[in-house]
């Protein structure tokens, strides 16, 4: 269990979904993770929901941007990564062979949002604290434990987040002949970066978000009660027990035994 007060730049600060049914979603999330919710109101009229464990912020459920609706996108959890200064990252972005999708943008004083796709593409936060950093709480059960990136350009994917973060790496081979390498700030594993597995045709390129619980079996168990469609069934690797769960709303997100 870890309480945070702050991050530093280049580690995951936080992670929220956007979904067509915030209600919904509320009430699927809650049963398996045990969230309470507070709404705030947007500036368009709706309201997006504030999820905490005991009295920490840990996540948002919000609803999806006109966008997105217009598409009628699945749901889509967001993954982002502590930045100091949000303008200059967008800057430097076109150099380091990424792609500038949304900002930087200012949010009602919480921070600055930027959104940003690597090469080989996944969108990407980047947030700059203002009043909000980030979780409040992680590596527990209820809380974000764990992000990686799926990806058909893995190396060009590190050398990009190493560029911009200064992120030290780790590589660890893989019985397929490939790579997982996570990111590294301070000597600390922040992230994951690996190619998207072949065998696996449930998961799509992009972020994959794991929350923690305290039993996979349990945890996804409940999910299909409430809904929810099961695409990786619970398994057993280094990192422990895990599992990959698509929400009513098509949510996508892993289960981590912590």
């Amino acid at each position: 269990m870890a309480i945070r007060s702050g991050y530093a730049e280049g580690e995951v600060c936080w992670a929220d979904l956007q979904t067509s049914d915030v209600a919904a979603a509320k009430e699927f999330y809650a049963a398996i993770f045990g969230w309470r919710y507070e709404d705030q109101p947007t500036p368009d009229g709706r309201s997006f929901a504030q999820a905490f464990l005991g009295q920490e912020l840990v996540t948002v459920i919000a609803p999806q941007n006109p966008q997105q609706q217009r598409a009628a996108a699945p749901g889509q959890w967001n993954v982002y990564f502590a930045v100091d200064d949000a303008a200059g990252l967008a800057a430097e972005l076109p150099h380091t062979g990424g792609v500038l999708e949304f900002g930087p943008e200012a949010v009602d004083g919480t921070g600055v949002m930027v959104f940003f796709a690597p090469p080989g593409g996944g969108t990407t936060g980047a947030w700059q604290a203002g009043t909000h950093f980030g979780t409040a709480r992680s590596e527990e059960a209820g809380a974000l434990a764990w992000v990686e990136l799926l990806t058909p350009e893995p190396e060009a994917a590190v050398g990009f987040f190493q560029q911009l973060f200064r992120h030290e790496v780790t590589e660890y081979p893989q019985d397929d002949g490939g790579t997982y390498t996570t990111l590294m700030v301070d000597g600390t594993e922040v992230a994951g970066i690996a190619t998207v597995p072949a065998a696996e045709r449930n998961l799509e390129p992009g972020w994959q978000v794991y929350f923690g619980v305290p039993s996979v079996a349990e945890a996804v168990a409940t999910a299909r009660a409430a809904g929810g469609v099961v695409l990786i069934e619970p398994a057993d690797d280094e990192a422990g027990a895990i599992a990959t769960v698509r929400d009513p709303q098509g949510g996508v997100f892993s289960v981590l035994e912590v």
